[in-house]
């Protein structure tokens, strides 16, 4: 998913109104990068906070509120120490939404020169809360291409105990190993002896294909 591509799906989802809106903000933010700190709360109020309907899996569960967050901080035209500055400070301020929206966009955000994996305390920090949104929004591509893969096991098993859906989970086929694995299947068997339900996502991909060792 490019920043052309989400901007495509969120503006088929505007009013005139809102399409003004942030097509104005962006153009404020690509000039005066401090306005951020005050646009970026207003989204969801300018914006609206419907879920996005688009067949791109990258997007799936995401609300226009969070597209157009992430394409408020592309448009950031900062190097990478301070954007990545602007981006913990917007995180840190934040309510969940605006924490959702900052999480969505370390995509984008990663494939700038020199941002990398600077990212991933940001990641970590919403993984440790216990707000399923924003767990959800942490396991997006940026995860996949830059957490550690005992943060990334942690973090799935954090999802099957969440009753987090895997499927919004990126990456999993690439990024399951036999240390995951095992730990699922563990996971399974206590179910079973205690008399519960597995999970239909927990059980597809323990009988599935192992992809990694």
């Amino acid at each position: 998913m490019t920043g052309d591509d989400l901007s495509a799906v969120l503006l088929a989802h505007l009013p005139p109104a809102a399409l003004t809106w942030i097509e104005s903000a962006r153009a404020k933010v690509a000039v005066a990068p401090a306005v951020i700190g005050e646009l970026f709360p207003a989204v969801g109020r300018c914006c609206g906070r419907a879920t996005l309907r688009s067949g791109h899996a990258a997007i799936r569960g995401w609300t226009v509120d969070d597209a157009g967050r992430c394409l408020l901080l592309a448009m950031l035209p900062l190097p990478a120490p301070q954007l990545l500055v602007t981006v913990r400070e917007l995180y840190s301020n934040g309510d969940a939404a605006e924490r959702r929206g900052v999480l969505r966009a370390l995509t984008l955000l990663g494939r700038r020169p020199g941002f990398g994996a600077s990212g991933v305390p940001i990641v970590t920090d919403a993984l440790r809360t216990n707000d399923p949104r924003l767990i959800g929004a942490a396991l997006g591509d940026y995860a996949v291409a830059y957490l550690g893969d005992a943060d990334y096991r942690q973090a799935v098993l954090k999802c099957v105990f969440y009753g987090i859906p895997l499927a919004g989970v990126a990456g999993l086929s690439q990024r399951a190993d036999a240390e995951l694995l095992r730990s699922l299947r563990n996971f399974a068997l206590e179910r079973e002896a205690a008399g519960r339900d597995i999970p239909a996502d927990v059980r597809s991909l323990i009988e599935g294909p192992q992809v990694r060792r």
